[in-house]
């Protein structure tokens, strides 16, 4: 038990640090200035890339975790804490470290009133490409990040490598291997699993998520942060909505037990409501420093309900194909992600927030049709599952 305990610690500050680099990288990335939307293609590709992936992935990776039943409950307690250790490094670390960084640039001086009317949700990317462009930092802060990065990805390679210990298997030998399905098994189960009309109502709540990140990692930090206030203060923008992230993740999957699912899923669809509206409202000012730390931390506390009950409402719904039901829910969340970005090199602000408005809308609507379906059903998963706890459907998944 101790040495599992001791893996799981390495792992988790191994994945603190790779994920340190990782994090402050994806968040820098959309407001790239090498060209249009040069920053938000490269997310694109690399979101295709997952969609290529995960209907061939291997069934999860929880039902690799043989171990002895006894060190199971302090191995799972240990992984949920690095679960949330890894979203506060992606979301915070480095993301400080960045903005620690470019915040030793010039001071870039008052930005022009001109300047500040094409921010916002009147930013059209490729129709004003020079009108939200920043001092562009200098190459020698951009080689110490990348040096500072790049450490931190060298330090997990070293931790993992030596302090590691390998696993004894609890199964018999050979035993897990037969109990694997094929592969071609596992791609087509998870196509398969589109015949069952609750999964292509809620193709739709994945999507969401995958629409709803893109925008704030792309689009809020680049026409918002960076145009108003400068590249360095996009850590800081992000840091808020990492934490929030984090933090509401935990919290909102121990209150499910108390509230149960809907009333969650209205709590994220109206505060992600309230957030589009008002984006869509707002000119971003300088004068108005603390309101630009307001919205990612609501949209974190957003994300945060569709991180934790997509999970759990899949988890429950299809509990006899809980791994095609989950590489469903990558797939579709991956393919919001590829569309987002995709788009967003030609969209004006505004019109992806009226996008993601109707996503939204299309998305409460279909979660809300199966609720009421499975609801009427006295033996339905849906009934039965209401006293689980929310935890559950999310550990399927993010282990």
């Amino acid at each position: 038990m101790e040495g599992n305990l001791k893996n799981v610690l390495v792992l988790s500050f191994g994945f603190l640090l790779l994920f340190t680099a990782y994090g402050g990288l994806q968040s820098l990335q959309p407001v790239q200035r090498g060209g249009p939307g040069r920053g938000s293609a490269q997310h694109a590709l690399r979101r295709h890339a997952a969609v290529l992936h995960v209907p061939a992935a291997r069934p999860h990776r929880e039902a690799r975790l043989q171990v002895d039943p006894r060190a199971r409950h302090v191995l799972l307690r240990g992984l949920l804490a690095g679960q949330l250790l890894r979203q506060l490094s992606s979301g915070v670390w480095g993301n400080l470290i960045s903005s620690l960084v470019f915040g030793q640039m010039p001071t870039q001086g008052t930005i022009p009133e001109e300047q500040l009317q094409a921010c916002g949700a009147s930013d059209c990317l490729m129709a004003t490409v020079s009108a939200n462009s920043t001092n562009r930092p200098s190459q020698d802060l951009i080689y110490t990040l990348l040096g500072i990065y790049t450490g931190c990805g060298f330090l997990a390679v070293l931790l993992m490598a030596v302090f590691l210990e390998p696993v004894r298997d609890a199964q018999p030998e050979g035993e897990d291997e037969k109990q694997a399905p094929p592969f071609w098994s596992t791609l087509l189960s998870t196509f398969k699993l589109l015949r069952d009309k609750r999964l292509r109502l809620l193709i739709l709540l994945p999507m969401l998520s995958g629409f709803e990140q893109a925008f704030l990692s792309g689009d809020y930090t680049r026409s918002y942060t960076t145009c108003a206030l400068g590249i360095q203060f996009v850590g800081y923008v992000m840091i808020c909505f990492g934490a929030a992230d984090a933090l509401c993740s935990v919290l909102f999957g121990r209150l499910a037990r108390h509230t149960g699912r809907t009333v969650l899923f209205a709590l994220g669809a109206v505060t992600q409501l309230a957030c589009i509206i008002a984006l869509l409202l707002w000119k971003p000012h300088p004068s108005q420093l603390p309101v630009f730390f307001v919205f990612p931390s609501l949209w974190g506390m957003a994300d945060a309900v569709w991180q934790t009950q997509n999970n759990a409402l899949f988890g429950v719904l299809f509990e006899k194909n809980k791994e095609a039901a989950f590489a469903n829910y990558r797939l579709w969340e991956a393919l919001g992600f590829v569309i987002a970005f995709g788009y967003s090199t030609f969209l004006c602000v505004s019109v992806k927030l009226y996008v993601l408005l109707g996503v939204l809308s299309a998305a409460m609507a279909a979660y809300g049709a199966v609720e009421y379906t499975e609801s009427r059903k006295a033996d339905g998963p849906l009934a039965a599952g209401r006293t689980k706890p929310a935890e559950d459907g999310a550990t399927q998944t993010k282990l």
